[in-house]
């Protein structure tokens, strides 16, 4: 029978042998990585999560979600596994500080880039205004509308929780920037149902130097001065008054650029009636508009686009186009900064151990 004695090995691996061995192969983690994580301790405003480390990664409630949350129970469960972003590098006790926020936030930046890139119209609720427009969320992103862009005649305070269709005017998240356009996304609800040559009746909104904004329905379009009479006329102050009523037709329809463009010149029996006598105008507007689609029909056959359909001068529509520059004390950040301060509290941020 064997000695006991002789069972007993010497191995030569001690404890510092083993440590040494862990530290060779523990994984190297870095701010800015995404890693899988399961969450093994949910504390009052935060949660211990093991990423495979020697010491569990922590996640302030602050980090938990793109939106506010009041505990993490809302967002996490024990023994869940999920991806979370490494927001900072290991504290003195080798602790790392984990995010799911940031997540989304890269998420929800890819997500509106590709609807901006489709031109799609989005909805969201106006959650609340400022001096310069509403804000909304849109994918968790804080939007914002510039009251220019905002076609509703209530007061924006009473804006607050209506849902509104939306166009994207600029999304920037280098600059942190969401703007979107309610004006916009009424317009081209309204142009599908608009055609070019057909009459409407608007009202007038707006006299600039260069041409007048006829409401028509809800949206403003361009009745540009050059399309006003086929006679010379030095301001459109001399024809038209803010609140005429007035027939127009459409000569132009720019979806993308949210214009729609009109004429009354194209409408006159005889050159000059717009001027002298606008009532006969009215009342030949659809004979005149029909002969002009026939006209447009036989010149579209033909190869050739028809004159009267050039686009008219270029000019910015200040109740439509998307303003060259909005100030940017004017549009709120789209992400609230959320600061992770720069040493947490001992006693905010427990701190386990693979030993514990």
């Amino acid at each position: 029978m064997a000695n006991q004695n002789t069972l007993a090995i010497d191995v030569g691996f001690t404890h510092e042998d083993f440590a040494a061995l862990l530290d060779k192969y523990d994984y190297h983690f870095s701010p800015g990585d995404v890693v899988a994580g399961t969450v093994f301790s949910l504390e009052p405003r935060g949660a211990l999560i093991d990423i495979g480390a020697k010491t569990a990664a922590y996640i302030p409630i602050q980090e938990m979600s793109i939106n506010r949350i009041d505990s993490p129970e809302e967002v996490l469960q024990s023994n869940e596994t999920r991806e979370f972003f490494i927001l900072a590098d290991e504290n003195e006790d080798g602790q790392l500080t984990l995010s799911i926020r940031r997540i989304e936030y890269m998420r929800a930046w890819e997500r509106v880039r590709q609807l901006q890139a489709e031109d799609a119209t989005v909805r969201s609720i106006v959650f609340a205004t400022n001096r310069g427009g509403a804000l909304v969320r849109i994918e968790g992103l804080r939007g914002f509308i510039p009251g220019s862009h905002i076609s509703t005649r209530k007061p924006k305070e009473e804006l607050v929780s209506e849902e509104l269709p939306l166009k994207f005017l600029e999304v920037d998240e280098e600059r942190n920037r969401l703007v979107l356009s309610h004006r916009r996304a009424l317009v081209e609800r309204k142009m599908n149902r608009l055609e070019v040559g057909e009459v409407v009746i608007g009202t007038v909104r707006g006299i600039k130097p260069y041409g007048a904004f006829i409401d028509i329905g809800g949206v403003s379009g361009l009745l540009h001065i050059s399309e006003i009479s086929h006679d010379h006329i030095d301001t459109p102050h001399s024809v038209f008054n803010v609140n005429d009523e007035v027939k127009v037709m459409i000569i132009d329809l720019d979806a993308e650029r949210g214009r729609i463009s009109l004429s009354t010149k194209q409408l006159e029996p005889e050159p000059g009636d717009m001027v002298k006598n606008p009532t006969v105008v009215y009342e030949k507007a659809e004979e005149m508009a029909a002969k002009y689609r026939e006209q447009m029909q036989i010149n579209q056959q033909g190869g050739a686009a028809p004159a009267a359909v050039a686009a008219p001068a270029e000019v910015a529509l200040e109740e439509i186009e998307v303003p060259a520059a909005v100030e940017e004390a004017e549009v709120p950040p789209a992400i609230e900064e959320v600061e992770v301060p720069p040493a947490i509290e001992e006693a905010e941020v427990p701190v386990a151990t693979e030993e514990e």
